[in-house]
């Protein structure tokens, strides 16, 4: 097991862990003046990859869940072929850590996207060939493609058993303050999915919010009223940019935003495939925490209490408390904190700007903000603490 001094780990301990058992250790952080550092980084470029195909195919079935299982299980299987593959360097045995990192990316991808394996497989042939132009060994690159397609499939196979879309969302009370649901269905995310580090969905609930009733949950409604009835340019700006409900998706845009850090500190493959396998897992099991407080309290919308309130854009039709996007964003931005140290300010006004987006689009009170955040940044706690097996 990896061993933490405060937020740091030094270069030689991080090594050494990534070398020995697939669990039981944290992100940790990168070590940008590393000899490996300089290379192309196979995790954040699949990662990439991945987003790409998610744009292209846009999900439209609980598609903000849908793109964050997928991300997870992908660099999931990175984070094993990253594993495994150091491991066998470390026997002297022949492997490519980026050739695993691939393999495992592409069994995972054509699993979950058949109509593009041709182009998917292309990506990996093109990878592979410029490898071997560079100077690595054909023995390496077989091997370490075989090793990561293996683990990949066997990933795609525990997402098979997750129970996604198992359980259903529950029956809304009737009364004032509850949500009303829209003609759609109900939006499930996670609910009932096996989660990486929560021993149950509710170990981590919201306490109960403001009663519809009390002085709390009128300050907090004409806070929402009252940015709705004077909402700038700016702010509408800030509600936009943050709002992926298609496209990237949420969970796609913090991906990105995971990766491009990634390479701007210079981390290396084993540290790469760690960080945002922790980050996607951690966002995965905020989800489950999220929805299991939503469809406890089943929280009224501002909008819905207060028809006068206009919102950017549609409401997703879910309970208002806690904000989703919030749980997602501090899970993977406390992560990220945790594996860039000094980033910690700029992640954190992230998760800031973010939170507040949903109150300037009319569709979250603050009090759904800040639970949300606690619910992100509980459950990376635990991850941190924990492994991913």
């Amino acid at each position: 097991m990896l061993r933490k001094t405060g937020s740091f780990l030094t270069v030689s301990v991080f090594i050494a862990a990534a070398a020995g058992a697939c669990g039981g250790d944290s992100p940790g952080m990168p070590a940008g003046n590393t000899p490996q550092a300089v290379r192309v980084n196979a995790s954040a470029q699949w990662n990439d990859r991945a987003v790409d195909l998610v744009v292209a195919r846009q999900p439209t079935t609980n598609g903000q869940a849908a793109v964050s299982r997928i991300l997870t299980y992908v660099s999931l299987a990175q984070y094993r072929a990253v594993t495994a593959a150091q491991a066998a360097k470390r026997d002297s045995r022949p492997s490519s850590l980026p050739a695993a990192v691939g393999g495992a990316s592409v069994a995972v991808l054509n699993g979950l996207f058949p109509l593009d394996v041709d182009a998917t497989e292309a990506l990996l042939q093109t990878d592979l060939a410029t490898a071997r132009s560079s100077g690595e060994s054909a023995q390496d690159l077989t091997a370490g493609e075989a090793l990561g397609r293996q683990l990949g499939e066997a990933v795609l196979a525990q997402a098979g058993r997750d129970n996604y879309l198992v359980a259903p969302a529950g029956e809304p009370p009737v009364g004032p303050g509850m949500w009303t649901s829209s003609p759609a269905p109900i939006v499930r995310a996670l609910t009932g999915a096996r989660p990486f580090f929560l021993k149950s969905a509710d170990q981590v609930r919201s306490p109960a919010p403001p009663a519809f009733d009390s002085p709390q949950f009128a300050v907090a409604l004409a806070e929402v009223r009252q940015i709705s009835d004077t909402r700038t340019a700016e702010q509408t700006a800030v509600a936009v940019s943050w709002n992926a409900m298609s496209g990237p998706f949420t969970a796609g845009k913090l991906n990105r935003i995971a990766a491009d850090l990634i390479r701007e500190k210079g981390a290396t493959e084993q540290e790469a495939a760690r960080i945002l396998a922790f980050a996607n897992a951690a966002m995965f099991d905020s989800q489950i925490a999220c929805w299991d407080a939503k469809f406890a309290y089943w929280v009224i919308r501002p909008s819905q209490a207060d028809p006068a309130i206009t919102t950017t854009f549609a409401l997703p039709n879910h309970p208002s408390y806690p904000s989703g996007h919030s749980c997602l964003t501090a899970a993977v931005m406390a992560i990220l904190s945790d594996a860039f140290p000094m980033e910690r300010p700029r992640l954190d006004a992230m998760v800031e700007e973010a939170g507040m987006s949903r109150v300037y689009a009319g569709i979250h009170y603050r009090f759904d903000i800040e639970a949300g955040r606690e619910i992100g940044r509980a459950v990376a706690a635990l991850a941190l603490k924990g492994g991913l097996d």
